[in-house]
């Protein structure tokens, strides 16, 4: 008589766990924030329409622009941080609910669960630099076609760094501080970045370790006033932050879940 011996059940997914459905069911948890969305697509293009429609901007020239297009892509810049560090950081409230902990009961890998979450903040990134071009183009921003293209991707690809940082805050603290510290420390980054206005001297040189200056400068390449030394050494910038803020956030996420 043969006898059945039970076979290990493999628990190993394809992907980590990573899906389209799960990514879509986090898009649709994220669209049904109005909070958010209103930040996303309001602040960013208010922004724009303070600080980039002095009437000389939009005379004045810019590289292969005027000054009121560089005053748009610093806008989109920032809206795209403050857009993918917002959704990034939305984990912190998925902690306190016990969401995440759940999550680890599945076959679902820390690093697909952090892709999933970049993916939904590039999203809403995504909108968010599409609304500030929008209002960009219709109030006088002026860039060659290839610029408008370029900067518009570069601002939004590179905001990437700042999803991660999202994720990274939202696993290193409480819920209940987390979205409050977020806006002071990104406008604290900005500034010392030189996203809101060009730095000399010494503060030049110091903002070029910021996140936001990598961001900056790459999407301000395409105006053509940008070294190859600046380009490369944004590139690194940009680079460096994003693997310190997934590799952060993976390894928190870990912890946090630890059984």
């Amino acid at each position: 008589m043969t006898t059945l011996v039970p076979q290990a059940v493999s628990t190993r997914v394809p992907l980590g766990g990573f899906s389209l459905g799960f990514l879509r069911l986090e898009l649709h948890r994220m669209l049904r924030n109005r909070r958010t969305m209103m930040f996303t697509l309001i602040m960013p293009p208010l922004f724009f329409v303070i600080f980039g429609l002095q009437s000389d901007y939009r005379t004045q020239s810019f590289g292969s622009g005027n000054v009121t297009g560089y005053v748009m892509v610093s806008m989109a810049v920032y809206g795209a941080m403050l857009a993918t560090t917002s959704g990034g950081a939305m984990v912190a409230i998925e902690r306190a609910q016990g969401w995440s902990r759940q999550l680890r009961l599945t076959p679902l890998r820390p690093v697909a669960y952090i892709a999933t979450k970049v993916a939904v903040a590039m999203v809403l990134g995504l909108v968010s630099v599409a609304a500030v071009f929008v209002v960009g183009g219709i109030f006088g921003a002026h860039l060659t076609a290839a610029a408008w293209v370029s900067c518009f991707l570069l601002a939004w690809i590179c905001s990437l760094v700042f999803a991660a940082f999202g994720l990274f805050v939202g696993y290193l603290l409480p819920s209940e501080n987390v979205m409050q510290l977020l806006g002071p420390v990104l406008a604290g980054l900005s500034f010392a970045g030189g996203l809101f206005m060009p730095l000399h001297g010494w503060f030049e040189t110091v903002s070029k370790i910021f996140p936001t200056n990598g961001v900056a400068t790459l999407a301000r390449m395409p105006f053509g006033d940008t070294s190859a030394a600046s380009i490369a050494l944004a590139i690194l910038n940009v680079i460096a932050w994003a693997t310190v803020f997934i590799g952060g956030a993976a390894i928190l996420f870990r912890r946090d879940t630890a059984r």
